[in-house]
């Protein structure tokens, strides 16, 4: 079998930031189009292969070939078992994973769609999944999906919905030196603000897995001048919510914690959304795949593209290798233990099916 690490390591090597993925999607197209038992398809940086077997089933698997901006770790490097480099598991392991399996697997128990797409790290407008599903949503038709995520080998499900509203608070401008003629609203922030720090997080458990829900404050503005009481001041929230509420639900929760503190003056204006998906394990594909390797199963606290499935009716869920929280950081690393478990447990639901 092909070395996963040194396949990952391969693919680390060649620099992939957001927006310049072309030298990477032009490799991958050359590899998986020397393989006939693939049809395959580019859509500006996106890559879609696919057998064309008549199985009963098709299986998308699918994952993102951008990384964030190098932070001195754009250089792979393997220590015994364990890679470190920038995109190891965030997630050029998973992608080392799919593209062994394209290589390995002529002949699968069900239909698979490889999906390579760019964009993923990000803003939305720019996510190639969103491209093909808007331009050529015909190349992802599927009973299931996985998506490479970094999970630690273990299945997460669905994933929670996230917003980003701005919250601007209105008061009176008046001289510094005489602050009782004016209102101050830089200083209703700290009503706001201590609501924020009290705030109790709803745990919903769907499906037996347990989302934890999350109301932020991330950025602040304010102020007019040294010697002026500011009339306006702002606060960028982020809520990640769970699937089981639709985003006007989350949006009127976020205004209800926020009332007490609000004025009739006062603006809430959501400006950034993404819907959640809910967990979808109960399909035969995901099933078997949990069932015959015995996978552990949590809830996916983040946003991930699993949620472009759900919205086209297309079961899916997060599995990959690499530990999520090292995702973006100088000393982001995988394990070799990991892309073989995943390898492997992908490999037996391809080759036996449901």
């Amino acid at each position: 079998m092909t070395d996963l690490l040194a396949l990952t390591a391969d693919l680390v090597a060649m620099p992939s930031e957001s927006g310049a993925e072309a030298p990477l999607a032009a490799w991958l197209e050359f590899e998986l189009q020397s393989l006939p038992w693939l049809s395959v398809d580019r859509v500006g940086d996106n890559l879609v292969a696919r057998t064309m077997l008549g199985r009963d089933q098709r299986l998308v698997l699918a994952g993102h070939i951008d990384t964030v901006p190098a932070n001195g770790n754009d250089v792979p490097r393997i220590e015994g078992d364990t890679l470190w480099g920038l995109g190891s598991a965030d997630m050029k392991a998973g992608l080392a994973v799919m593209l062994e399996l394209a290589r390995a697997v002529d002949e699968p128990a069900v239909d698979v769609t490889y999906v390579f797409y760019a964009g993923e790290e990000v803003a939305a407008v720019h996510n190639g999944l969103g491209h093909l599903f808007r331009d050529r949503p015909d190349l992802l038709v599927g009973d299931a999906a996985l998506l490479g995520e970094p999970t630690g080998a273990t299945v997460e499900a669905g994933c929670q919905g996230t917003m980003r509203l701005e919250v601007t608070l209105h008061g009176t401008r008046a001289h510094t030196a005489r602050p009782w003629m004016g209102r101050n609203a830089v200083h209703r922030l700290g009503g706001l603000l201590s609501i924020l720090d009290g705030y109790t997080a709803r745990q919903p458990v769907l499906d037996g897995c347990e989302f934890r829900e999350a109301l932020q404050a991330v950025a602040v503005e304010g102020g007019v001048a040294s010697n002026v009481v500011p009339d306006r001041a702002s606060v960028t929230l982020n809520h990640r919510f769970a699937p089981d509420r639709t985003p006007a639900e989350a949006e009127a929760h976020v205004r209800e914690v926020l009332a007490p503190v609000l004025a009739d003056s006062d603006e809430v204006q959501v400006v950034d959304l993404a819907d959640g998906a809910p967990p979808a394990l109960d399909h035969p594909l995901l099933a078997a795949l949990i069932e015959r390797n015995a996978l552990p199963v949590r809830a996916k606290l983040g946003w991930t593209d699993v949620a472009r499935f759900a919205a086209h009716g297309m079961p899916a869920a997060n599995f990959g290798p690499g530990d999520p929280t090292l995702a973006h950081r100088a000393d982001e690393r995988v394990e070799r233990a990991q892309v073989e478990a995943c390898f492997h447990a992908l490999g037996d639901l391809l080759g036996t099916g449901i």
